[in-house]
């Protein structure tokens, strides 16, 4: 059974103060770009953390509890590292339907690499718990594109001298608003961008962390990438 850590104030900046779970390291999927490395998650302290979730998580039920629990309104972050329940590439409906319950009236958000199921994650979504399919190109987002999610992607990150467009486009044209984060002073419980359930544009995050320059040359490789980007 997955084990999962849900803390009630985040210390993170990032984040902010709002409550942040994190998920065995077992669900994260191979269909990932970065599981074999580059993964921010992989950097310190955030992995010593997620290193020691199943000493300190609790099973899936406990943690449906929790939310459950959580003040009615509450805008949280589900998976701070770790995906949707389920090993590797494989989706747990069952787990998930449980936490969309659970979450009914509070604002939980997530990030998944899942590959599939995408009928599945847009009924979570519809039912007030947002998953952002998580994209590893701008080609992939657009092929996820009208499926009924919201879309998140990695952008290369910037060079020396260059300064952030704060919008990209896609090879199809859908927009691609850089996470605010990343340009200006605020955290996901002042923006929430990425708790909007409906959006006519993907969310771009920059390669960060340690391993940021493998993670850009990654997302750069794609020849539709390479084309640039407007503004």
């Amino acid at each position: 059974m997955t084990t999962v850590q849900l803390v009630l104030k985040s210390g993170n900046d990032k984040t902010g103060p709002i409550p942040v779970s994190m998920t065995e390291r077992v669900t994260c999927p191979d269909a990932c770009s970065f599981k074999s490395g580059g993964c921010y998650a992989y950097s310190w302290p955030l992995k010593l953390n997620w290193e020691n979730v199943s000493e300190r998580g609790v099973d899936w039920a406990t943690f449906c509890q929790q939310v459950a629990s959580l003040p009615l309104g509450q805008l949280w972050r589900h998976n701070q590292a770790g995906d949707l329940p389920g090993d590797n590439d494989a989706l747990d409906g069952a787990a998930l339907a449980a936490l969309v319950m659970a979450n009914q009236g509070r604002r939980g958000f997530t990030y998944t690499h899942k590959p599939g199921a995408r009928e599945t994650l847009a009924m979570a979504t519809a039912n007030g718990f947002t998953v952002n399919v998580s994209c590893d190109s701008l080609e992939q987002a657009d092929s996820e594109a009208g499926k009924g999610n919201p879309l998140v992607v990695v952008l290369p990150m910037l060079e020396k001298g260059q300064s952030e467009p704060k919008v990209t486009h896609t090879p199809a044209g859908m927009r691609v608003v850089t996470c605010p984060a990343q340009w200006r002073e605020t955290s996901c419980a002042d923006c929430q961008l990425c708790a909007l359930p409906k959006r006519a544009f993907a969310i771009g995050f920059r390669a960060h962390g340690a391993s940021r320059r493998r993670v850009s040359n990654l997302v750069s490789s794609s020849k539709l990438n390479r084309k640039g980007t407007k503004s």
